[in-house]
């Protein structure tokens, strides 16, 4: 259920929320967990920002990036230096929100493996959502890697799957791999519309969860008997913390509240 200013009664005009925001707005208001939030806009800034975070998924599946593990990333050295663990250090000089949009313009001239197109997803999310100046101030010392090593993702954990939506980023566990090929232990993925998922490892795009399953059991280590599954644990962004940054120039809905209830409809 989701609870704005100690109330749970909200009511969104014709045209308020896309498609999708609708969807993900009530998949949490009939949740038997409890999401609150300080205000209506930071409810809208987060609707608004997992939709960037399918976008920019869908947008990287098409880039072209290749899939390389760690040892054998690449990268377009006008924006980035390669570190020797396969770390995409952003160059001196260079704006961040440049860097980003050039994996996403230039993908041919990228390869990295799915925890580094997880984070570069959310970036490019982040920018899409927020003040580009702010994003570059905030991120003047980017570093593309895992997602564990990104602090300036502000990441949540979150431990019930099933309550995951669109945006959040999920993992498959493929818990007897095969040690030969060692990036088949998993796979990063976010969460899409009708319950897909975008991965980057393995060519999979966007597929289904069974799909992604599918192909971790074929590099499981001989005699194997675990299939590979999804873990419990899933992890979104602080949309809170990044609601204080969105751009100002949004066109914002117009917010009432009478009594308990709280109306919301487009300008």
């Amino acid at each position: 259920m989701i609870v704005i200013e100690g109330t749970s009664k909200v009511a969104f005009g014709e045209g308020t929320l896309s498609e999708l925001e609708r969807t993900i707005y009530q998949k949490k208001q009939i949740s038997p967990f409890e999401y609150r939030y300080d205000s209506v806009d930071t409810l809208l800034f987060e609707l608004y920002m997992r939709t960037q975070i399918m976008e920019s998924s869908r947008a990287l599946s098409k880039s072209g990036v290749y899939f390389a593990d760690f040892k054998h990333s690449m990268c377009n050295p006008a924006y980035w230096d390669i570190t020797d663990q396969g770390r995409f250090q952003l160059k001196s000089g260079v704006a961040p929100q440049d860097a980003i949009r050039d994996i996403f313009t230039n993908g041919t001239s990228y390869a990295f493996e799915c925890s580094m197109a997880v984070v570069v997803v959310l970036y490019k999310a982040i920018l899409e959502s927020i003040d580009p100046e702010k994003f570059d101030i905030m991120n003047s010392d980017l570093l593309l890697f895992d997602y564990d090593s990104n602090s300036n993702l502000h990441l949540i954990n979150r431990t019930v799957h099933e309550e995951a939506v669109t945006g959040d980023v999920l993992y498959f566990l493929n818990p007897e791999f095969e040690p030969k090929i060692p990036w088949g232990k998993g796979e990063n993925v976010i969460l899409m519309e009708n319950d897909l998922v975008y991965g980057h490892g393995y060519g999979f795009g966007i597929a289904s969860k069974e799909v992604v399953i599918k192909v971790l059991n074929n590099h499981r280590i001989p005699g194997s008997t675990q299939s590979a599954y999804l873990t419990e644990q899933y992890v979104h962004p602080d949309f809170s913390y990044f609601a204080l940054f969105q751009c100002r120039s949004r066109n914002k809905p117009i917010i009432a509240k009478v009594g308990e209830w709280i109306y919301v409809r487009k300008r």
